[in-house]
């Protein structure tokens, strides 16, 4: 055999080593074990959230427990009780259009929750925070269409959409002082860029309160 074609062969035969991993979960899916839930989308990523919120809102309305099985000591499956009491969203979009994504679930929220599980705050960041005069006229619009439709101007929907970025801080301390001694699923699905102030505050009311906030991220 002429060495050219022995030096090819025992080339072909050096292949890489490959190490895998996985698989893994989505970050969301563990969702129905919290009391609470806190759901914080920036932008698209509010795409994963609302399934949590629809999901929250059917499994409510029929009283069943949530799907899964757990051994109950004779040697039986049975279902995992549904863990989630209540559930606040927060979703963040610079673009008003934007909320016409997901106007049904906002109306399906608004005629079916009638206990107020679920508590949704839409906010657009690309116009200025209430108070400012900048804003004052948009804000006048609101409130008047708000009381004679009961429609917001931007949301189309009776939720109605505040202006600027939340307080995130204060979001927290509201949810921690309201549900002393429960655990809060934080979950965050969007950019990077919010990851470490998310994940720092769940760790500071964690430790200077007696609420208990676990937070999941999902990034794009």
């Amino acid at each position: 055999m002429p060495s050219w074609r022995a030096s090819l062969r025992l080339t072909c035969t050096r292949f890489p080593k490959l190490m895998i991993d996985g698989p893994y979960g989505a970050p969301a899916q563990d969702y129905r074990e919290y009391d609470v839930l806190l759901l914080i989308g920036l932008g698209i990523g509010a795409t994963p959230l609302i399934s949590i919120v629809k999901d929250v809102l059917n499994h409510i309305q029929r009283g069943e427990s949530v799907g899964g099985t757990e051994p109950d000591g004779s040697g039986k499956a049975k279902k995992k009780p549904f863990m989630t009491k209540r559930a606040y969203s927060y979703w963040v979009t610079r673009e008003e259009g934007s909320f016409e994504w997901f106007r049904g679930v906002m109306n399906e929220v608004a005629e079916k929750d009638k206990d107020g599980v679920i508590e949704l705050h839409n906010h657009c960041s690309s116009v200025y925070q209430e108070g400012d005069a900048r804003s004052a006229l948009i804000v006048m619009l609101q409130e008047l269409n708000q009381a004679k439709k009961g429609v917001d101007i931007l949301s189309g929907t009776s939720v109605k959409t505040h202006f600027a970025r939340p307080n995130r801080r204060s979001v927290f301390k509201r949810i921690a002082v309201n549900h002393e001694n429960q655990r809060v699923g934080v979950f965050y699905c969007g950019e990077p860029v919010l990851v470490a102030q998310l994940r720092q505050l769940s760790a500071d009311f964690t430790h200077n309160t007696n609420t208990k906030f676990d937070f999941h991220k999902e990034n794009f």
